[in-house]
Parts: structure tokens; sequence; C-alpha cells
């Protein structure tokens, strides 16, 4: 009796991976071609936009920049100065001093002439104790508005921040962003776009800067990073950018924006109750939760994507520091599918709750499980003798083949649209880590990702710390490696 329910167990597993693979293929090859798709038609569109219009134009939003900061002072004054040097018509910016221990609101006080004022702050969403308000006597920064704020995490100071906002969009982005100068104009054309369905959120690319140059708050010389680690989330980058939410956004099935530079209505963010301050995901679960809202109301909607490279982070290249980081995006993941669980699989949210949250819930939250559980399928086999090794190595071959079909056409589109990595070295550099990230790196992944399974299991939460180097040029590292002598 046991022995036949265990060889039954088996059956099953093996046509329960049977079809997971096979699905995976088919599903990734779905996705290649809607972004193909989308990109196309956004570059079509797109070819003779001019975006100077946009920043006279009457009927284009007003925009709300908000920007937590936490302990940014070697930073602050020339970020703050970046932000106020946007072009765009009607604008402001709103920096939160998130409880800082540093003198990262002394150093804006005095580079910004700011006076403490009597702000009408409504405090429509709850936060953290807001301390004070300040503007700048000096007319040349009338854009900017400082909220000084106890510490209470990062969603917590965006809630404070969108409490202050004014205008009808906000942009919440990451204070130590390279934003371009004109990604106001290309990520506010969805809103005025607006037909039968209303954009309630757009989405943009965020760039890597690791070992590019930057001049006066702009990427002027594009490189990939020196390291493995960096040069593999470049390719992760194009990914997730150029190819997954491409696709998603041809089918309107995005459910992430990234926290670092994503543009949302006012109106409803405070419809739903900002963001929620309890998840490490708070960028994923507003989304969600407004998508969410938006299909409660049987309200017509849209959550548009700009593939335009308009954002530019630092990733960490230390492994431990970006373990913690994927650790914290798959906690994050978790606590917002737990928080809405409701929606899947649930024709009631339509297309967003069959298919959106079913491949999230799949490819992004158990992805890890299920490939660990697929190597223990495998050792299992080995052990018991009906291990098919021709079986075997043409379905490790067909999976390590589509990796390698869906990292170079994520190359691809970035060459034909952007091309901004110009020196064919960077791109055989790119190729040789697409080769060899299924063996050496995606196993770390993987493992990064059990881990933030067990962790949100355990309750540990936070953010973990991230370590930044700065944005530096190539020759800058040089000289500081001269000078220390490393």
């Amino acid at each position: 009796m046991y022995n036949f329910l265990f060889y039954f167990l088996i059956e099953v597993f093996g046509v329960f991976f049977m079809i997971l693979s096979f699905g995976t293929v088919v599903i990734y090859f779905i996705i290649m071609i809607l972004s193909a798709l989308e990109m196309r038609d956004y570059r079509r569109k797109n070819r003779f936009a001019d975006y100077q219009d946009i920043i006279t134009s009457p009927i284009a939003p007003g925009v709300s920049i908000i920007a937590p900061a936490f302990n940014e002072a070697a930073n602050i004054v020339q970020n703050a100065k970046s932000l106020l040097s946007l072009h765009y018509g009607k604008f402001e910016v709103i920096l939160v001093n998130d409880g800082s221990k540093d003198d990262t609101l002394e150093k804006l006080i005095s580079s910004f002439e700011l006076v403490k004022t009597n702000f009408a702050y409504h405090p429509d969403i709850e936060t953290q104790k807001v301390r004070g308000i300040y503007r700048s006597t000096n007319k040349s920064y009338r854009r900017l508005i400082i909220v000084d704020k106890e510490n209470g995490g990062k969603a917590d100071a965006l809630n404070s921040g969108i409490n202050v906002a004014s205008m009808e969009v906000l942009a919440c982005i990451d204070v130590d962003c390279i934003l371009a100068n004109d990604s106001i104009t290309r990520m506010v054309r969805p809103f005025m776009e607006e037909t039968n369905k209303k954009v309630i959120a757009v989405g943009g690319v965020i760039g890597i800067a690791n070992n590019c140059d930057v001049q006066d708050g702009t990427v002027t010389k594009y490189r990939i990073p020196e390291s493995t680690l960096g040069r593999f989330q470049v390719i992760e980058y194009f990914r997730a950018f150029l190819m997954g939410r491409m696709a998603w956004s041809r089918v309107n099935g995005l459910m992430l924006i990234s926290g670092a530079f994503g543009f949302f209505k006012r109106d409803l963010v405070k419809a739903v109750g900002g963001y929620f301050p309890k998840t490490v995901g708070e960028d994923m679960e507003l989304v969600v939760r407004m998508r969410r809202y938006m299909e409660e109301k049987n309200l017509k909607y849209r959550v548009s994507f700009v593939p335009d490279p308009l954002c530019w982070t630092e990733v960490p290249e230390d492994e431990s520091v970006l373990s913690r980081q994927r650790n914290r995006w798959m906690r994050g993941t978790i606590e917002t599918l737990q928080l809405h669980r409701k929606i899947g699989l649930n024709p009631k949210y339509g297309f967003f709750g069959v298919v959106s949250f079913s491949f999230w819930t799949v490819y992004e939250k158990m992805a890890p499980i299920l490939e660990v559980l697929g190597v223990l399928y495998t050792f299992v086999l080995i052990l018991v003798g009906d291990f098919s090794a021709v079986y075997f190595m043409a379905l490790l071959t067909m999976i390590y083949l589509l990796s390698l079909l869906i990292s170079i056409f994520s190359i691809l589109y970035e060459q034909i649209s952007y091309n901004n990595y110009k020196d064919k070295k960077d791109l055989r550099r790119l190729i040789w880590i697409i080769l060899q990230e299924p063996f050496t790196l995606h196993p770390k992944v993987v493992l990064w990702g059990i881990r933030g399974h067990l962790d949100f299991i355990l309750g540990k939460g936070g953010w973990g710390k991230m370590i930044r180097t700065g944005f530096k040029s190539a020759e800058d590292k040089k000289n500081i490696q001269t000078q220390t002598g490393s």
C-alpha cells in the first residue's frame, strides 16, 4: 500500500513538473511576443512626438515629486538641486526628512534658505508626527517643500508627502535616483491620453548607473558595472522592464511599479489610504490595492508603462547587500499576495485576478520553492532508479536555451530602442554573463528567495542595511584606488 502511494506521488509530481516546465516555455514565449509588439507600437507612436509641447500645455497635469530621505546629508543638497532643475512647467518638490539622525535637515535649511512655516497640514493619511514644514525665502526655490517628521519608514514618509502634495499627479521616487531632465514630460503623457479608461498609475524604466559617468545630476557616459553582480543586474533589469513590464502593460496586467520611480493619481491614492507602512513591499502593495479598488467599483482603468530610460539608480555590488535586498523583495511580494489573496483566481477581478495575480503567485512567489522541489524530485528519481538521463538533459537544455533567448532578446530591445551601451566590449561581457548566469548566479537568487520565505514565516521584518558607494565615474574610482593604494 505504501509503495503504491509512494510511486503514485512520484508520477503525480512528474506530471506536475512536466506541465510546469512546458507551461513556463509557452508563457515566456507569449511575454516575448507581447513585449515586442508593445515596444514596436510605442516607438511608432513616439517617433515624431514633441515633448516640449507638454511643458507649456494648459492641460498638462501638475506633478508633486515626493522623495523620502533618511540620513542623506552627504548628497541631499545636490539631489534636491537636481530635482528642482527638471524641465516641466508645473511641479513641486517635496523632500521628507524621515527622522534623520545626521544633519540632513540642517544642510537643507542652510543651502536653500529655509524657514519653518505655518503650513496648513491636513493629515488625511495617518503618519508619524510631523515636526515642521519648511519653505524657502528665496524665490528661486519656490517649488521646494521640506517636511520634517519623526521616523516611520519609507511608506510613512511618502504618506506625509502625499498629505502635503497639492498637484494632480504624485511622482514617488528615491531621493538618490538620477532623473532625466525630460522624465516628467514623458511620464505624464499617458495621463493626458486618457480616453475611456482612467490612467491610475504610470511606471518607468530604472537604469543602472554603477560605473557610469555622472555630471551635474545627469548620466553622461554609459558603461556596464565592473563587477559580475552588477552586470548580472543589468541583464535582470532589462528582462524585468523592457520585456516583463512591457508585456504586462500590453494586456493591462501590470501589478508592480518600481518604488524608485512611479507616478500615481493623487485622488485615487488618497481614496485607498496611501501606502501601507506595515509591509516592505509598499510599492507593489499600493498598485495592487489601487487596482483592486477600481475593479470593485467596476471602473475602467489602466496602469501604463513608459519604456524610456528616465531614472538611474545605484545597485548593490556586494553579495551580502544584494542578498538582503532580494530577501526583502521576496518578503514584500509574499506580504502583498497574502494581504490581497481574495483576488487570486477570482473572476470578479477579471484578467488582473485570474491571470496577473496567478502569474505572480506561481512565477514570483513560489518560483524558488518549486525549483528546490524540482531538484529534490530529481534526486528521488535517481535513488529509486526511475531516472531518465536523456529526458533530464533534454528538459535542462530546453530551459537553458529559453533563458538565453529571453536575456538575448532583452539586450536586443535595449540596443534597438536606446543603444546606451555602445562599447562592443560591454555587450560581449553581458553575453558572457547570460551564458553563465543559470549555473552561477541564479542558484544564489533562488537561495535568497528561500531565505525570504523563511524570514516571512519566522516573522523577521525590516529593510536591512543598504550600503551605497555613490555615483562616480570610472576615472573617479581609479583615482580613489590609487590614493588608497588598493
